[in-house]
């Protein structure tokens, strides 16, 4: 991330009531992943769901990322 889009995101993941909207979108969609992974025999879907998985994962620590990127760039 730039610190351009650090600065621009930094409205939505300072507010509580945003951010913890997006957290608990992020939550659902985890575990709607993790059902797929038990039912899943596929190994090339496997790996991209564990992709899919990881990439929400950056999510929940976005409110830090943006705000590191903003104060160090």
């Amino acid at each position: 991330m730039d610190k351009k889009l650090a600065k621009e995101i930094l409205p939505l993941v300072n507010d509580p009531d945003h951010y913890a909207l997006l957290n608990k979108y992020v939550a659902g969609r985890i575990e709607t992943l993790r059902g797929y992974l038990e039912k899943t025999p596929d190994h090339s879907k496997i790996t991209a769901i564990q992709g899919q998985i990881a990439e929400l994962r950056t999510f929940q620590t976005l409110r830090e990322q943006a705000i590191e990127m903003a104060r160090n760039n």
